[in-house]
Parts: C-alpha cells; structure tokens; sequence
C-alpha cells in the first residue's frame, strides 16, 4: 500500500516539475518576444506618426508641396502623377500648352504617385524630388515627361537622369546624395498615401480647388473646366 502512495506522489511531483519547467520556457519565450517586438513597435508607431503629418489633403497646399503659379490663384489644380506613366506625360502636355492663359488664375501642384506597374516610376520621382532641393523640381519635371519615351524602357535610365541634370545646370554630387536621403522618400511616400486617402487610385488624377475632377484631355478642356470653377467661385462671392 505504502509503495503504490510512493509512485502516486512521485508521479504528482514529477507533474509538477514538468509543470513549473513549462512556465519557465513560457517565461523565457515572453521575455524574448518583449526583447524582440517592442522596439519593432516602437520604430513602426514612430514611423507612422511621421508619415501621417506629412499627410495633406488635396484641399490644401503645403510648404512642402511643389507649385506652379501664384499662391494667390483663385484656382488650384492638385495632379497627383506618375513621370512614367503615358497619360500624365499627355496631361503634362495639355497644362504647358493651356498655361500661357490660364497661368493667372492657377496654381498648380505636383504630387507624387509613381505606380509599382512603372520599374523606373520611383527613381524617377526620387529624381525631381531631389531636383527640387536644388530649386529646378519644375524644370525637371518637364524635362521628365519631355523625353519619357528615351528613358521609359532602358533598363536603367540613371546615367540619361544624370545627362538632365547636367543639361539642367545641377550639382551632380550633390544631387546622388539627395537621392537616397530619407526626406526625398518620405516625401514622394506622404504624397502617395495622401492620394490614396483622398481617393487616388490611378494617374493622373486631378483635383481643383479640393474636388476631384476628370483630367482633362485637351487644352481647351482644361481651359474650359478653370473657366467653370472661376464662375462657380464668383457666383459664391
């Protein structure tokens, strides 16, 4: 009798070390996990809250954005565009040929949405972006969609990007630097996701005076929707 309450309770502790080494490697697994996915979380919530103010509505204009015109203009057109993309180099085309009349009631903005279906679409954005800190975002934008289709299908169109900066007067050296800086992606990144929440989900896509509207094909159609939103604009007045 004494022998079968011997192996009851070394059985019962036996289940109760096995037990307590359980809760020990639990412990451990715990610990490594904390060690492991809270500084991962930190870095993501810290990630995030930088992108998110950078976020803008295609109702406003930032000092970050990139503007044609005057920002007194009763009229803004926000373009959110691909450089690779063929639509946007026509839209482009349609803007500089419409410009010359109604430069002085519009202010145009320029905000990145390079679509992952165009291989050469980020480099490109990250291109003008860094132009940009060289005060020529603009020249090279046009530049861009000038001569989309010498650059659209190299296999790497770096060393012609190069060739515009060059042709653009900008400090080369210092523009390979921008390029891979953090700012100049975060940038072309925060005009993408502000797209996206704002409804964007091809290019171009437009929106004037903070309402989306159809892109215009032609000159005369872009001048006639600017005439349309300056009526509505002294209607309202």
């Amino acid at each position: 009798m004494s022998s079968k309450k011997e192996e009851q309770r070394r059985i019962r502790e036996e289940k109760q070390q096995q037990a307590k080494q359980r809760a020990k490697v639990l412990g451990i697994a715990w610990k490594l996990a904390l060690v492991v996915l809270v500084p991962l979380v930190v870095v993501v919530l810290l990630q995030g809250l930088r992108s998110n103010a950078q976020l803008v509505s295609p109702a406003v204009v930032s000092a970050d954005d990139h503007v044609r015109g005057s920002a007194d203009a009763p009229v803004t057109l926000v373009i959110y565009g691909d450089f690779q993309c063929p639509a946007c180099r026509e839209g482009a085309d349609v803007f500089a040929r419409a410009w010359a009349r109604i430069g002085s009631s519009v202010q145009m903005v320029f905000r990145h949405y390079p679509l992952d279906s165009h291989r050469h679409s980020h480099l490109a954005a990250r291109y003008a972006e860094a132009a940009g800190r060289q005060e020529t975002f603009w020249p090279m934008h046009d530049m861009l969609y000038a001569n989309q289709a010498l650059w659209s299908a190299s296999s790497d169109p770096r060393a012609v990007f190069d060739g515009f900066a060059i042709d653009l007067g900008l400090d080369l050296e210092r523009l390979q630097e921008d390029l891979s800086l953090q700012e100049v992606q975060d940038k072309i990144r925060a005009d993408q996701r502000g797209g996206t929440r704002a409804g964007v989900r091809a290019t171009p896509s437009l929106f004037i005076n903070g309402r989306p509207a159809v892109t215009p094909r032609t000159a005369v159609e872009l001048e006639a929707l600017v005439t349309r939103e300056l009526r509505r604009i002294q209607g309202e007045a």
